[in-house]
């Protein structure tokens, strides 16, 4: 079963996502800010990460940027959903962006996607000597600070 990290400082609707993906038959875990997501994405290992764009601490562009940073992080598709218009794009920070209020059904398209694109870009991607090593290896305190 996927698991998914939903990250947004709004509470109502972090509990909306959640209950509608867990419906879907996703595990999900649950961050209010981008700090928190960032360490929890580095003990949990989630198949996607879901994240409000405007966040206090760390917004969502900066936890992208962080998570590209990152070896055993930097595979894991970001979808970023925001209430204005999509931020300029750093090459490759996200993976897809949902303008609030979201069109349900063409997130759920995308989820799904993301999710099943997952294994090829895992076998597609070259093989190096520390990658297994580099997946269990715990976010540092400095990559969060």
């Amino acid at each position: 079963m996927p698991t998914i990290l939903l990250v947004d400082n709004d509470p109502d609707i972090l509990a909306a996502l959640s209950v509608a993906m867990e419906w879907r038959g996703y595990r999900v875990r649950l961050s209010g800010d981008g700090k928190a997501a960032l360490e929890m994405a580095g003990r949990c290992l989630p198949d996607l990460i879901v994240t409000d764009c405007s966040m206090p601490e760390m917004d969502g562009v900066d936890l992208c940027r962080r998570l590209k940073s990152y070896p055993a992080l930097a595979s894991i598709p970001v979808i970023l959903v925001s209430g204005q218009v999509q931020p300029d794009r750093k090459p490759a920070l996200w993976s897809a962006f949902f303008q609030k209020p979201v069109d349900f059904g063409a997130f759920e398209s995308t989820v799904g996607l993301l999710l099943l694109s997952r294994p090829l870009r895992e076998m597609l991607r070259p093989m190096r000597s520390d990658r297994a090593a580099s997946r269990w290896q715990p976010v540092s305190a400095a990559l969060i600070s």
